[in-house]
């Protein structure tokens, strides 16, 4: 039995992408919809002090309603703002950062700039995964999860976030799949063969990476698959095959054979050339990567004498581009590969000044000796999650005359604000720089300066 139909109008848009509305005092958030809209919806849970709705129908449009590009639009969990103007996904994004400081930080005084926009709105991801998916049928799904659902592959047509070849060769990828009878992974049973697979574009090079990931045991047929693929696509630079045997459903590997070239694709930024393997982090978004960079070494404005401590460093990008602006860089990072990559890169681009730590940030903290503690500047780029209660405490406790923090969560870095400014750091404003169009998410820059 269904939910009660209701008729409200869209207020705004919430920090996870809904629209939110209100009936009878209390909040709605619901799926679809955009502010200045009037919706007819159906109330799918309803708790205390909100109800969570699904639009059934549009009654009255807003003038910044756009027509979305996509044919999965409606289904997928991608891009849940590509029906509205670009311009005003950048205000919705910029208000939900300054809700964030303002709320979570407490940081009233502390300006947020307009948003950065992105050069470019689509096929700017350097990353895609893409899941195999049992269906009823007997047959199989090469695709995206569908909104709000796990367990749900739909199969995919195209992607606008990244080139027609990507796209191309997810097509081929599932040819071949299903003309060599190659069994699909069932999250049901944990029986199955075919589960992942990822592609990595470099933007600036042009270089790709096809990283198929499986359960354990020979890919079938790989010689075939690898002769197709590099014969039809020749910016193909590597081909690798990963194997999964757990039961968690994530598309890391627990042993790679490469297949076919070096196992790792180029990319360039501003002047310096890396290497990103399978299970390296990279900034997502190559081009606007530059622009993020950039926007945070003009806050920075480091001096040659200064000595760089570049937290959750990753595969080495930013404290490698600042390596020629400052005496000395050191880098922690827990990821074993991306130190592997980051030590490579540096090499790559001919660093000297710059070593890089395995562990995490926290301990590597607690461990350093007292001589070892002295650092101008620390550079923090921390997963979504944010820091560590205690490496926050340990980096403010390092007494860095500049912090460039530098977050893809607005919500945990206006947590992690409140304590830098609590422990004497001053912050005057925040740049939002938009590294994912068409969806809810936002990176940002700020200096915490003592």
């Amino acid at each position: 039995m269904g939910g009660k139909i209701i008729t409200v109008e869209i207020e705004d848009l919430a920090f996870d992408g809904k629209s939110v509305a209100h009936l009878d005092g209390k909040v709605v958030f619901l799926d679809g919809g955009l502010p200045g809209e009037t919706v007819t919806a159906e109330i799918t849970r309803s708790k205390p002090r909100y109800s969570q709705a699904t639009v059934l129908e549009i009654t009255d449009k807003c003038d910044a309603r756009i027509p979305a590009r996509c044919s999965h639009f409606d289904h997928c969990g991608g891009c849940t703002w590509q029906d509205l103007e670009y311009e005003r996904q950048l205000h919705f994004k910029k208000k939900q950062v300054s809700e964030c400081l303002s709320r979570l930080g407490g940081l009233e005084d502390v300006a947020v700039d307009d948003v950065i926009p992105s050069g470019n709105i689509f096929d700017y991801r350097n990353k895609m995964e893409f899941s195999f998916h049992v269906i009823d049928e007997g047959g199989f799904h090469l695709g995206l999860h569908r909104r709000g659902r796990y367990d749900d592959i739909f199969d995919l047509d195209r992607c606008f976030l990244q080139s027609d070849t990507a796209n191309e060769i997810v097509h081929r990828v599932r040819e071949f799949v299903k003309n060599e009878n190659i069994p699909v992974y069932d999250l049901r049973t944990h029986t199955g063969f075919m589960r992942f697979l990822m592609l990595r574009e470099a933007k600036r090079t042009g270089q790709i990476m096809v990283n198929i990931v499986t359960n354990a045991g020979d890919l079938p047929a790989q010689d075939r698959l690898v002769e197709r693929l590099t014969a039809e696509f020749p910016n193909i630079a590597t081909i690798v095959h990963g194997q999964n045997s757990k039961k968690s459903n994530i598309a890391v590997s627990e042993t790679e054979n490469v297949l076919f070239g070096p196992g790792y694709i180029e990319e360039q930024l501003f002047d310096c050339r890396f290497r990103i393997r399978a299970n390296s982090f990279f900034q997502t978004n190559s081009l606007q990567s530059e622009v993020l960079y950039e926007t945070g070494f003009d806050l920075l404005d480091p001096k040659p004498t200064d000595r760089l401590l570049d937290l959750y460093c990753g595969t080495g990008s930013i404290g490698i581009l600042l390596a020629s602006r400052v005496a000395e860089v050191v880098g922690v990072e827990l990821v074993e590969d991306a130190v592997r990559a980051a030590k490579d890169n540096a090499e790559l681009n001919d660093i000297t000044n710059i070593e890089f730590f395995q562990g995490h940030v926290k301990e590597f903290l607690k461990a350093l000796r007292p001589e070892q503690r002295r650092f101008d500047i620390v550079v923090i780029d921390p997963p979504r999650a944010g820091l560590h209660p205690k490496a926050l405490k340990r980096t403010i406790g390092l007494g860095a005359d500049k912090i460039l923090y530098i977050s893809c969560n607005p919500a945990t870095f206006a947590r992690d604000a409140r304590e830098l400014t609590s422990a004497g750091y001053n912050v005057s404003k925040v740049k939002p720089v938009d590294m994912f169009p068409h969806t809810k998410h936002i990176e940002l820059v700020a200096l915490f300066s003592k």
